[in-house]
Order: structure tokens, then sequence, then C-alpha cells
């Protein structure tokens, strides 16, 4: 099985510093779902691993993110994708928990979900701790230069986020990297 994990707000769509509460708020990206989609069509199987601390901090309750994933989904859906999974974490930064990444227990439990070792699978996200998480559970770390990571368009990464860490300006430009990368032994055979 080949899969891809994806952080979700800052990553497929807009995120907001006063968190994303519904699906009027739930805004996808440009590209984002279409990037999905291609991913998807070559063969990969995307979920999500996602710190949702607007459910504990009483921002919006299960019934109203499960409508922002309906959005998220039906949307996918238009433009031919699909997400197979979504992990989600609902505790604040200081409850302590292993599934709040940077901890990797969002990425653990899509390794026993799929009964996969995560060695080599592709993490994409766009802060350090998306990174950090991906890179404990045994992934490859992959930067989206949208939502937090905006910042670091002109300027290079700061020491703090992992040294193999591969950028990219979005995620259609890291399907774009995934896809021309996956020449398969059969593939190039043909050559």
């Amino acid at each position: 099985m080949r899969l891809v994990i994806l952080d979700r707000d800052g990553t497929i769509n807009e995120d907001s510093a006063e968190f994303v509460k519904s699906p009027s708020e739930w805004q996808p990206l440009p590209g984002a779902l279409e990037a999905i989609a291609r991913l998807n069509h070559a063969g990969w199987h995307v979920v999500v691993a996602t710190n949702q601390s607007g459910l504990g901090r009483g921002l919006f309750d299960v019934a109203s993110l499960n409508a922002m994933h309906a959005k998220m989904h039906s949307m996918l859906a238009a433009v031919g994708g699909r997400i197979d999974g979504i992990f989600y974490c609902p505790h604040g930064p200081d409850e302590g928990c292993h599934c709040r990444k940077p901890e990797p227990g969002l990425y653990e439990q899509i390794a026993e979900r799929y009964g996969l070792e995560l060695d080599d699978v592709p993490a994409v996200g766009d802060s350090q701790r998306d990174l950090v998480a991906a890179v404990n559970a045994g992934c490859q770390p992959h930067l989206v230069l949208t939502g937090k990571a905006a910042a670091y368009r002109d300027q290079p990464l700061p020491d703090s986020y992992p040294q193999q860490t591969v950028v990219h300006a979005d995620l259609a430009a890291f399907a774009d990297y995934l896809i021309s990368h996956d020449m398969r032994p059969s593939q190039a055979a043909d050559l």
C-alpha cells in the first residue's frame, strides 16, 4: 500500500489563528483538492493527521468537525479525489497526550490501522510540529510553504526543522514531486 499522510489546516485548507470551527470556515487552498485527486489517480492512498484542539477548548463539537470533513470529502469527490482516513487529536497543548503533534501518536495510530511500517512514508505539513511528529514515527518530512510556513517562502528554514525536510511551494508542488519520483521498477525497465 502506497500511503501519504497529510496535515489538514494550512496544508489542505486555509488555516486560522481563530481556529477553523465550521463548514463555512473550511475553505480549501487553491489546487489542494486537485493535488489529492492526482495522488489518488497515481495509486496513492491519502490519510489526514490533524491536531484539532478546538474540540478540547470547546470552540466546536464533534458534529461540527464531522460536518467540516463531510464538506472536504464532498469537494474532493467532485474533483475525483478521496481521503481514506482522518486521524485527529482533540486535546489542548497542556494535556500531555501522546497523539498531539509534535508527538507521534497520530502516526502510530495510522500505522496500526493500516498494518504498515511508516519508514519512507511521505508526510506533509505546514509546521515544524507536523514534521517532528512525522520523523519521530519514521516518515519522510515534506513541508509546504502554505499556512504557518508561508513566512519561509523566501528564507531558509530554521534549524529546528528536521534536517531531511523536503520543501515544496504547496500541496500541488508536492504531488508533482511525488508522482515524478514514483518510478516503480517495472516502469524503469520499460524505458
